[in-house]
């Protein structure tokens, strides 16, 4: 065997995010890069050298091979800082991640060093028995397949399980734990068992900041009878100090805002309120059709009050629908495409809780964002022929169809037209018959 092939199979070897099969999509990349962007700063974030680690994966995925060493070297200085040491076991995944980034740089000799590195200190703080990795790197893999999907996400709950039995004080683990073990019953608390109620519990007496902690538990003491109301209301007033980038379980915070504003509120009659929303709805259609009509003139003062009008009734939806974000998007296009495209990249972050139709819909409406609010052809091709591989008979299929048959045309028609997407969408449409 090669010294080249040695050294390869060692790098394969490592616990690293790029041996972690993450895979991300290319707008999954770019959602990640700012959603940890905004909160890489926090120096009382625990997590900030996982932040670093992540955040230089996703630069290198993105070509940005010196972001990316730059975010490594910061990730092992928060790490030393924090810790208050120069290594440890926490230390091994940056080096992993660093023998890696070498490795594509053809820097074999500092390659070779950080997998020395890495080697040094799985001898120095080996795993124990019953574990194959240290509960350090557990941790962070599963903190890191935490910003993933659903799948990946009840692996990170395992992965935090086995950290915790073997190193039990830590706890930022035991919050994780909680919230990813609570995740996937949130739509039914009734459900979570006393272990799990337990753990929730447990957690909110051990790390009392943690606010989504502490929200979850309410919720789930709420809907076993409990009666909490005082309660929630002093935490639902602290959402407001809180910033909103600052954990990604801000949902059940926000749940709980909602649903004690609207208690304090109802002085109204149910049949009243649901009138109330009713014309919300209405006055917003209404408002919506003028602005997104073909001869509009552009009124910022008209835009924000279609804006306030579509936040009230998502706001009052206790099931918000797809459809109504997509308009808040649209809306908010006319006069804000930054604030558009957060709305798109949070509903394409939760495009796994879509059912096919509305997978469809979201890739097709984005694809038109892309191209007409952001001159970007080449990436709205890409969500067009999402859309259009979706066997689901629709107005957005047959529009992305469309779509795809001018792009091939006009790219077809072009002296320096891009043979490579015109392959692409020919070899898409025979697969679909078209």
């Amino acid at each position: 065997m090669s010294s080249t092939e040695t050294s390869e199979s060692r790098l394969n070897a490592l616990q690293s995010h790029f041996t972690w099969e993450l895979q991300p999509s290319r707008s999954k990349q770019t959602y990640l890069r700012d959603a940890l962007g905004d909160i890489s700063t926090e120096e009382g974030n625990f997590w900030l050298g996982h932040v670093y680690n992540l955040l230089g994966f996703i630069q290198y995925q993105l070509g940005s091979s010196e972001d990316a060493l730059n975010l490594f070297n910061r990730a092992a200085e928060t790490f030393q800082r924090q810790k208050n040491a120069d290594e440890g076991p926490w230390l091994m995944v940056n080096f992993g991640n660093l023998a890696w980034l070498h490795h594509h740089l053809g820097e074999d000799e500092k390659s070779e060093d950080y997998l020395s590195k890495v080697d040094g200190l799985m001898r120095k703080y080996p795993a124990p028995p019953e574990l194959e990795r240290h509960p350090e790197v557990l941790a962070e893999k599963a903190w890191t397949l935490m910003k993933f999907d659903k799948e990946k996400k009840q692996q990170a709950a395992e992965l935090f399980q086995r950290a915790i039995e073997m190193q039990p004080d830590t706890v930022e683990w035991q919050s994780s734990y909680a919230i990813l073990s609570t995740e996937f019953l949130t739509d039914n608390l009734k459900k979570l068992n006393a272990d799990r109620l337990e753990t929730l519990r447990s957690a909110n007496e051990q790390d009392p900041g943690d606010l989504c902690i502490a929200a979850l538990y309410l919720e789930a003491r709420a809907a076993n009878g409990e009666i909490v109301h005082g309660e929630a209301r002093v935490l639902a007033g602290k959402l407001k100090e809180k910033p909103v980038n600052s954990y990604s379980g801000i949902s059940p915070l926000l749940r709980l805002n909602k649903r004690f504003k609207l208690e304090d509120d109802a002085e109204e009659s149910p049949d009243e309120a649901l009138n109330q929303t009713q014309q919300q709805r209405s006055d917003a259609e209404s408002l919506t059709k003028k602005i997104l009509s073909k001869d509009y003139r552009t009124d910022s003062n008209e835009i924000n009050g279609a804006i306030r009008l579509w936040e009230e009734v998502i706001h009052n939806d206790p099931q918000p629908k797809l459809e109504d974000k997509i308009t808040l998007a649209s809306i908010h296009a006319k006069i804000d495409t930054k604030k558009a495209e957060q709305i798109y990249k949070e509903l394409l972050e939760q495009r796994q809780d879509l059912d096919p139709a509305g997978k469809q819909m979201l890739y097709n409406v984005y694809a038109k964002h892309l191209f007409f609010m952001k001159n970007n052809s080449c990436e709205s091709t890409e969500y067009h022929m999402r859309a259009a591989e979706i066997q689901e008979e629709s107005k957005y299929r047959h529009s992305s169809i469309t779509e795809l048959k001018k792009t091939l045309t006009r790219e077809t028609s072009r002296r320096n037209g891009d043979a490579d997407l015109c392959k692409r969408i020919k070899e898409l449409l025979a697969r679909l018959g078209i």
